[in-house]
């Protein structure tokens, strides 16, 4: 098989000759490089192979090849740092690297294209190219990974261009161990720092200042001491990543001061090491102290990386941080919802089962972002909690090469390498389909299915394969088991309105289908297969997981996807009245569900398809983060907590844009009043409310959850026909910028 174990690595090549099995590379290199290259049957598949620097190529040629060597060269482009060459000389194929890491990334490129690899020259485009690794309870995968398996990783992000890994520091925001480890944190960090040594890439600390109080000489102390402690035993160290906030909470008075101690220690033993930090968390003022101590233009500092958790977009920092400063982007690649980059108009059932950390091959949207911020960045760490998104890494790895890479043609590549299947790469852009629009109305998740049983039997035990074929069956699961629910669900309220609450019981209590019963099983089994090949913990009873947010959605396999266990509860209520005027009110207002009387208007908000007056905003297109756009969510609780699917979603937005519905065409001669469900996760920030811009409800907090308020509109406001409602949160707040939640609206007549 060409792929191969092939990173063995190409770095030190140095003038002088070797030759074997028709490789030519540099002799104190040999062993590794011919390991490399055989791995690829170099001899069979390309001819004579040529491994060395772009400067090293002549020596290692002759006669007339040397002559077109020394033709070709003139015409390439200066020396670039991590640059490379492919071409045919001949028999023979040229791989040229501008220095040792080229080397590395020539090989890279011969091993996702293959034999009919055709010649290039490339260079990177942005210079900071890493994936952050947590080797932590909260992890999906990673905590159960081998320094042997970390190595694997190391060089498959190498071959699709990634300079560097992000190892997060033993002490986070997680608990100190993991049940799942396979040797002491800080032991796994120095393996991989040297691994990172020896391959000649990266290493960089993030380093989360979890301290309570720095202010105080004796926690300034024990942190400088943890860090000496920690620094002087990695045997490389490039880059010291220092968040503001999530996880940490030090104010920049005081952060700066203390990194740059931190620094000071840092440069001891690791002389050359870049310094970055974050104003992820902080609040409005925060961010000011933070520009104007960049303003000062500390030097120990190199730049400033973008993250979760910063209320200043991306641009607005790259206009107020000094031009000295490079900046670095730290996107979310990792999570579907809660997250930096929510998938836009997520139907509500993939977000209740699949959950935040799903398997989540995203290449056209993760293309979307990184060209809508190229031209702010100098590079990038993705932030990750393990394998879910290794498509993303892979894809990211490449776009740091070149922006407008096609992503079609790096999930060929993708499948090449790791399958020996480009074909793979449709499976993978069907996956991301699945998620468009409304599961119910996708038809193509079941022939993406398809698609995936059909490869199956070409591709035993591949653990990438096994991945995108959970997800892929999961989705199928979904749409079966949403339109299952949903038929149930009318069959259940059908019989209310008849007043038979034994009929609609029944209804409710259908069970599954064969199909849909022999999807669940698959899914168990692929689950296990994951575990056992990779470690992925989809399940916390059942493979360690820490929670079922970190990825352990086959613990969701089971959640209710409609009202039934709210509408048991109902009828049990009903049923227990001794009144029977009283049980005909209730039974009756319990079988009118949602319907609004004649003029009036409904939005179940976060349920993309019931939302008709809210205000989107721009949108994921030109809004990616979604600042200033409506965002659509689910609380942590379910339906099987008793909570109706219309309390579940809400709509948000972030910091200070208000969620805003918009009515037009209203009578005004109607006078109206607002029946409002504030409804989602555990916040309880004040929420304002204004009508036509008319406080109606001041700052209040959430008392309980969900709540439910009723307010008349002056009908004055209403007049004209139209109506603008909108809610806010208080202004200068940091953190997330999340928290107000509205999950129900009516505008009913009075």
């Amino acid at each position: 098989m060409w792929r191969g174990l092939i990173l063995l690595v190409l770095l030190l090549a140095q003038p002088a000759l070797a030759r074997e099995n028709g490789v030519i590379t540099a002799p104190h290199a040999t062993s590794q490089a011919l390991a490399a290259v055989t791995l690829l049957e170099a001899r069979q598949v390309y001819g004579s192979v040529v491994v060395a620097r772009r400067d090293e190529v002549a020596g290692l040629l002759s006669g007339a090849d040397k002559a077109l060597w020394h033709t070709r060269l003139k015409a390439l482009p200066p020396l670039t740092p991590e640059a490379y060459t492919v071409m045919r000389i001949g028999d023979r194929l040229i791989v040229a690297g501008d220095d040792d890491r080229g080397i590395l990334f020539g090989v890279g490129y011969m091993l996702r294209k293959g034999p009919a690899a055709p010649e290039t020259h490339a260079a990177p485009q942005m210079a900071f190219r890493a994936h952050q690794i947590g080797y932590r309870f909260k992890n999906n995968s990673y905590d159960a990974f081998t320094l042997a398996m970390f190595e694997q990783q190391v060089r498959d992000l190498a071959v699709f261009g990634a300079n560097g890994v992000q190892w997060i520091a033993p002490v986070s925001d997680d608990a100190s161990a993991s049940p799942l480890f396979t040797t002491a944190p800080l032991d796994m960090a120095i393996g991989v720092s040297g691994l990172m040594k020896t391959y000649g890439l990266d290493f960089d600390l993030y380093y989360p200042q979890m301290g309570d109080d720095y202010t105080k000489p004796a926690t300034r102390a024990v942190e400088l001491a943890r860090f000496e402690d920690l620094v002087k035993r990695l045997p490389k160290v490039d880059a010291l990543y220092i968040p503001g906030g999530d996880p940490g909470h030090t104010q920049p008075d005081v952060l700066f001061p203390l990194v740059a101690a931190e620094v000071a220690i840092l440069h001891r033993y690791h002389p050359k090491a870049t310094v970055w930090l974050s104003a992820q968390g902080f609040d409005k003022a925060q961010y000011e102290r933070f520009y104007a101590l960049l303003a000062k233009e500390p030097d120990w500092l190199t730049g400033v990386f973008f993250g979760p958790q910063s209320r200043d977009p991306l641009p607005v920092q790259r206009a107020r941080i000094p031009a000295r400063y490079k900046l670095i982007f730290y996107p979310d690649i990792a999570h579907t919802m809660h997250a930096q980059f929510p998938v836009p108009q997520w139907d509500p059932a993939f977000a209740l089962t699949e959950g935040r950390e799903p398997v989540n091959p995203q290449p056209r949207a993760q293309s979307h972002i990184v060209r809508h911020f190229a031209g702010d960045i100098d590079g990038f760490v993705t932030y990750s909690e393990g394998v879910n998104d290794d498509v993303n890494k892979m894809v990211w790895s490449q776009l740091g090469w070149h922006a407008n890479t096609d992503s079609d043609a790096i999930l060929a590549d993708y499948g090449r390498y790791f399958l020996g299947d480009p074909g793979f790469a449709e499976a993978l852009t069907a996956l991301e389909r699945n998620w468009d629009g409304p599961v119910a109305g996708n038809d193509g998740i079941e022939p993406t299915l398809a698609l995936f049983e059909h490869m199956a039997p070409a591709h035993p035990d591949n653990w990438r394969f096994e991945m995108a074929w959970y997800r892929a069956t999961y989705d199928a699961y979904v749409r079966r088991r949403v339109m299952a629910e949903r038929v149930r669900e009318a069959q259940a309220y059908a019989a209310l309105r008849t007043g038979d609450m034994p009929a609609a019981r029944l209804a409710l209590a259908a069970t599954d289908t064969a199909d849909i019963t022999a999807l669940r099983t698959r899914l168990f089994e692929l689950a296990g297969k994951l575990y056992s090949h990779i470690g992925l913990q989809l399940s916390v009873k059942l493979y360690g997981a820490s929670a079922i947010e970190r990825g352990a959605n086959l613990d969701r396999v089971d959640v209710s996807l409609n009202d039934r266990v709210w509408l048991t509860r109902q009828m049990d209520e009903i049923e227990a009245l001794k009144a029977p005027l009283q049980r005909s009110v209730r039974l009756k207002a319990l079988a009118g569900g949602d319907v609004t009387p004649p003029g009036g208007f409904y939005d179940d908000l976060g349920d993309p398809g019931h939302e008709p007056h809210l205000v989107r905003g721009p949108g994921f297109a030109s809004d990616p983060e979604m600042y200033e756009s409506a965002i659509d969510g689910i609380a942590d609780m379910t339906p099987d907590d008793g909570w109706r699917k219309a309390w579940v979603t809400y709509a948000e937005t972030l910091y200070e844009v208000p969620i805003t519905l918009r009515y037009d065409r209203l009578d005004p001669e109607t006078a109206y009043r607002l029946k409002i469900v504030y409804a989602g996760e555990g916040y309880a920030l004040p929420i304002r409310l204004t009508a036509n811009g008319v406080v109606l409800r001041d700052f209040s907090e959430r008392t309980s959850n969900p709540m439910t308020v009723e307010l008349d509109v002056p009908q004055a406001l209403t007049r004209h026909g139209e109506l603008t409602l909108e809610w806010t949160r208080p202004d200068g707040l940091g953190g997330s910028g999340r928290g107000h939640q509205v999950a129900q609206v009516w505008l009913l007549p009075r």
